[in-house]
C-alpha cells in the first residue's frame, strides 16, 4: 500500500504564487473538476498543492506514483487481520469516503490501470466503482482529484493519453522569475535575500543548458537545499557543487564543465 495511509492535515504550508494558479484551483474546487498539474521536477507542485489544501480546510491523501502502483493500491484490497480477511480502503478510496484531495504525484509513473479508475471520478458521474466490494462510491463536494506530471519526462511508453488527459482542466508550472524566488528560497532557508540571489543567477545558468548537456534544469527545492547549507555555515563552493551541481549529473566532463559555469557566473 503507498506510505500515505494517514492523510496530512491542514495547516498552511507556504506557498509564493506565480501567477493565478491559487485562483484556478479555487474554481476547480468550487465547481468539482479535477485539475492536472504539468511542470518540471522540484518547482512546487506538490508544495502548492498542499498549501491550497490546507487554504480550503481539507485532508489531502498524497501518493507518489511508481511503476509498481496498481489500481488496488489506490482503491484498497482485502488483507488477512487476526485469522479474517478485511477489506482495507486505500488512499483514493479513503479520500472520496471523507470529501478529502487525493493528489497522484507524477501520475504517468503508475501502471496502466490506474488511468482507468481514475475516469468515473474525473467525468459529471464523479463516482468509484469498487467491483471487489460491490460498492459505488458517489464523491462528496468536498473531493477533489489532483494529478501532476513532468511533461519532460515523458516518452511513448509514459505519457497520458489524450482522452484521459481531456478530462481534467490544466495549469503548467515553471520555475519562478527571479524576483519571485528569491523570496521563496530565502523564506524556507532563512538566508538573507542578497545572499540567495546569485544562487538564482546561477540557477539560471545551468537552466539555460536543459536540453544540451542536461536533462533536467536545477529545481527549486535544490536552490533551498543549498541555500539552507550556506545559513548553517557550509562554505558557498562545497553546498553549490552538493546541492547545484553533483544532483544534475554522474558525468565527470559535464560536471567540470557546470562547475566553470558557476564559477564564470558567481565570479
Amino acid at each position: 500500500m503507498p506510505d500515505s495511509a494517514v492523510p496530512i492535515l491542514p495547516s498552511l504550508p507556504f506557498y509564493q504564487p506565480t501567477a493565478d494558479e491559487c485562483a484556478l484551483f479555487e474554481h476547480a474546487y468550487d465547481h468539482r473538476l479535477p485539475l492536472l498539474l504539468k511542470g518540471p521536477t522540484g518547482c512546487g507542485k506538490t508544495r502548492f498543492v498542499a498549501h491550497m489544501a490546507a487554504k480550503l480546510g481539507r485532508p489531502l491523501y498524497t501518493v507518489s506514483c511508481h511503476d509498481d502502483l496498481t489500481a488496488a493500491d489506490l482503491t484498497g484490497r482485502y488483507l488477512l487481520k487476526g485469522g479474517d480477511t478485511v477489506w482495507t480502503d486505500g488512499p483514493l478510496t479513503r479520500a472520496v469516503r471523507e470529501g478529502a484531495i487525493c493528489y497522484l504525484d507524477e501520475v504517468v509513473e503508475a501502471r496502466k490501470d490506474v488511468t482507468v479508475v481514475l475516469h468515473p471520478l474525473t467525468d459529471d458521474r464523479r463516482i468509484l466503482p469498487l467491483d471487489r466490494t460491490g460498492e459505488t462510491l458517489e464523491a462528496p463536494p468536498g473531493f477533489m482529484l489532483v494529478v501532476s506530471y513532468n511533461p519532460g519526462y515523458q516518452n511513448v511508453l509514459k505519457a497520458l493519453k489524450p482522452s484521459t488527459r481531456q478530462r481534467f482542466l490544466a495549469v503548467e508550472f515553471d520555475f519562478p522569475p527571479p524576483e519571485r524566488e528569491i523570496p521563496i528560497v530565502a523564506t524556507e532557508s532563512g538566508l538573507p535575500e542578497n545572499r540567495v540571489a546569485p544562487l538564482v543567477r546561477l540557477a539560471n545558468a545551468l537552466r539555460a543548458l536543459k536540453g544540451q548537456d542536461l536533462e533536467e534544469g536545477v529545481s527549486t527545492r535544490l536552490l533551498i537545499y543549498c541555500a539552507t547549507l550556506i545559513r548553517s555555515g557550509m562554505k558557498p563552493e562545497r553546498a553549490i557543487r552538493a546541492a547545484l551541481i553533483e544532483p544534475l549529473t554522474d558525468d565527470p566532463d559535464i560536471r567540470a564543465a557546470l562547475l566553470r559555469v558557476a564559477e564564470v557566473t558567481l565570479g
